[in-house]
């Protein structure tokens, strides 16, 4: 954990905000199977592509039922009470959110 609250991992950093977890990705996209294992919502790939298969997983909204789906930045991701935004390395968290 950094000074300013930043966890990184993985050439990636995570912020937890008023119950908004903002995901910076290093790369131009993540895909959707491995930020849901990333963020810790599913614990394995299997247990990522059942969630996304049952269409229990919203991709900006929508239900997404495809798994290699490519989130980019600015995407926000949500399963459970859980709401992932997916940001890039050189964007500026808004912390207002």
């Amino acid at each position: 954990m950094t000074n300013d609250g930043i966890k990184k991992e993985k050439g990636t950093s995570k912020i937890l905000v008023k119950g908004v977890k903002k995901t910076l990705i290093t790369g131009e996209f993540i895909r959707l199977d491995a930020l849901l294992k990333y963020a810790s919502i599913a614990s394995t790939g299997g247990e990522a592509k059942i969630l996304i298969q049952n269409g229990e997983v919203l991709v900006n909204g929508e239900p997404c039922n495809v798994r290699g789906k490519k989130i980019r930045q600015g995407d926000t991701v949500r399963y459970g009470g859980e709401t992932l935004v997916v940001m890039s390395r050189g964007e500026t968290p808004n912390l207002s959110k």
